[in-house]
């Protein structure tokens, strides 16, 4: 009888030994992708209250560190471009500036946000 129960046993763990059971957001580079939908929802959220007028370090306290950057200066004017992602294109892993939302800043103050603001520089 014991005989029994251990094949039985036994037998079991090697059907099962090959199950994989998927738990969690991981993608095909196994990371973990909740993240960066939490960030892009936040992103969304926090762009769709700004006001124009609000001040460079305001922005960057409520979204943080930015994706990418770009700043130059013509004259005695400053421009400030801060990218922060809010919309997925590709599952590779990486965030590119396609996926992010521009939002342009001059002399310290946001003038405007998105494709359109970003162009006309």
């Amino acid at each position: 009888m014991n005989y029994l129960k251990v094949l039985t046993v036994a037998t079991a763990m090697m059907a099962l030994s090959g199950c994989v059971v998927a738990i969690g957001g991981k993608d095909e580079n196994g990371s973990n992708n909740s993240s960066w939908k939490k960030t892009q929802k936040l992103n969304n959220q926090v762009i769709s209250q700004l006001n124009l007028g609000t001040e460079l370090a305001s922005v960057r306290g409520q979204l943080g560190t930015p994706d990418f950057s770009e700043s130059f200066r013509e004259g005695d004017n400053e421009t400030v471009v801060l990218f922060y992602r809010t919309h997925h294109e590709h599952s590779d892993g990486e965030t590119t500036k396609n996926e992010c939302t521009p939002l342009v800043f001059k002399n310290g103050v946001l003038t405007g946000w998105g494709e359109k603001a970003y162009r006309q520089l």
